[in-house]
């Protein structure tokens, strides 16, 4: 399909308001692009202008550009069996295949490599948990038709949210392609009479367009919920809220990490064993993906670019 970069935001408004719609659209007429303040944390790193030069020259100097780019070129496919008391047995086997921080536009080899990854994997739903742009603001076209070409390849329903990167005018485009977008909402999954609830905030890093509250209210007490969210900053939040499992992104797994995956830096405000793969906190479990693509330049190091396979399970009392 084309894509229409320009489609109409009349629909999300008639959707989740005018009011979430406005809220989200002047700031980023008006902040999108901001060095300081703003968001969860106080200095966005990659708004600056010169950083991918400097990101690209210093790994030129120290020798390791050429292989910082290979290793961001190659998706590993990552398979993890996650158990629950409460997890209805109908959903037992069930699979997410979780894609997150595509970055599209600037991480052309590893999106050529994702849509050939996907094809041959079996699941039964798929969630991309935002940043789906290169840079913070400006042009969009191109990302929306990679996503595109992805979601062509993508089998069963696939939902979404939006990341810090990512502009609200997409959000139609990417619904067109067949993509549920969630915004601070919830939708009923059903295998014969029995239920899970997914739910999915907007982004919490900079825009703070999240409302778990809202998002949770629609869901019954004691049923089966998975949040999706960009960030793992509102860990703490979705627990309370009574969430069993947390699927996110945006840390990128630091995407230039020390021997042994130690991230030199996380661009979010959380705990490190948070910052990348599974964790648990409280009775909920959640998972960082350290994402498809790359923020600022195509480089990897220590740190492979990732799809995840999560299979739940009914644990056995």
């Amino acid at each position: 399909m084309k894509v229409a970069a320009g489609t109409s935001l009349q629909a999300l408004i008639e959707r989740i308001g005018s009011e979430h719609v406005d809220r989200r659209l002047e700031i980023e007429v008006e902040h999108e692009a901001q060095l300081f303040g703003q968001g969860l944390i106080k200095f966005n790193l990659e708004n600056v202008y010169v950083a991918p030069w400097i990101l690209g020259q210093a790994l030129k100097f120290a020798g390791l550009y050429g292989r910082a780019r290979r290793n961001a070129d190659q998706i590993l496919v990552k398979k993890h069996s996650l158990a629950f008391a409460n997890l209805p047995s109908a959903f037992d086997n069930f699979t997410i295949l979780h894609i997150s921080d595509l970055h599209a536009d600037i991480s052309i080899g590893a999106m050529r490599d994702l849509v050939s990854v996907v094809k041959g994997l079996h699941y039964d739903i798929c969630v991309l948990t935002g940043d789906y742009r290169g840079r913070t603001y400006g042009p969009f076209d191109k990302s929306l038709e990679i996503v595109d070409e992805l979601q062509a390849q993508l089998k069963g329903p696939v939902y979404g949210v939006l990341g810090n990167h990512d502009s609200i005018r997409m959000a139609p485009s990417m619904e067109a392609m067949g993509i549920c977008m969630l915004f601070n909402e919830c939708e009923p999954i059903a295998r014969g009479r029995q239920r899970i609830f997914l739910a999915g905030v907007d982004d919490p890093h900079f825009y703070r367009a999240d409302d778990i509250v809202k998002a949770a209210s629609q869901i019954p007490a004691d049923a089966f919920s998975i949040l999706l969210a960009h960030t793992p900053e509102i860990y703490d939040r979705a627990m309370r809220a009574g969430f069993d499992l947390m699927l996110c992104g945006h840390t990128h797994g630091g995407q230039l990490c020390l021997p042994g995956g130690i991230p030199i830096k996380l661009q979010a405000s959380v705990p490190r064993f948070i910052g990348a793969g599974l964790w648990r906190h409280g009775p909920m479990i959640g998972y960082t993906s350290a994402g498809a693509g790359t923020s600022l330049q195509p480089v990897r190091l220590n740190c492979p670019p990732e799809i995840t396979l999560h299979t739940l399970r009914t644990e056995q009392l």
